[in-house]
């Protein structure tokens, strides 16, 4: 899944006002933040096969440290009292660790049975990408709500806060409908892309968030 984590990370923002939407999508994201680094130093192992299934080339060999849900478990924890201990927010612990975690919960139900439960252990999955109509259709409503909910209950200060969030939403739903039509020329590029493609959104979220505070 892709928009769906986004989607998770825009509506838990009212939850938790003091912190920025940086934090929450990098959360919400943790796992893929992690994979393209432990893909580089060999610890994971992804591939490019197309037909793998019908939305995505690539087949996740394994991924049991940033993507199964013992280890998932063991970095939200981490990332939730990290955030605890820098933002005055009651919330903050329990938001943070639910969107490391939620990552797993919405893979589980796009990919096919690849997901490992632990380092070793079984592997399951419902194989919603197995269905590009379905894949859009349910992507696509969760990331429109969850934007919806943002936009609802924050508000721009300035053009940044209005045209840079718009702009966001945009590059997201764009690098997302490419997945359609695009495949990855090599493994590197992969893991490269994807921990650019994270760096880049973490910063342009906070930066449009830094210009949004909380709607009356």
């Amino acid at each position: 899944m892709f928009l769906g984590h986004f989607a998770v990370a825009f509506a838990a923002r009212p939850i938790v006002p003091r912190a920025s939407l940086a934090l929450l999508i990098v959360a919400a994201q943790f796992a893929d933040v992690l994979w393209p680094v432990l893909v580089g130093l060999g610890l994971e192992e992804v591939r490019i096969d197309p037909g793998n299934t019908a939305f995505t080339p690539l087949d996740f060999v394994a991924y049991p440290y940033s993507h199964s849900l013992a280890l998932l478990l063991v970095w939200g924890v981490i990332l939730g009292a990290i955030g605890r201990r820098f933002i005055r927010e009651r919330a903050i612990f329990p938001v943070v660790a639910g969107l490391v975690v939620s990552h797993w919960l919405l893979d589980w139900v796009t990919h096919r049975p690849d997901m490992p439960l632990f380092p070793g252990g079984p592997q399951t999955g419902l194989g919603l990408w197995n269905s590009i109509p379905w894949t859009l259709a349910v992507e696509l409503a969760m990331f429109a709500v969850g934007v919806w909910i943002y936009a609802r209950k924050t508000r721009a200060t300035d053009a940044v806060g209005r045209w840079g969030y718009l702009a966001l939403v945009a590059f997201l739903l764009v690098a997302y409908l490419s997945n359609l039509v695009t495949t990855p020329p090599s493994v590197t590029a992969i893991y490269t892309v994807t921990f650019a493609g994270a760096a880049l959104l973490a910063v342009w979220a906070w930066w449009v968030d830094g210009h949004r505070v909380p709607a009356p």
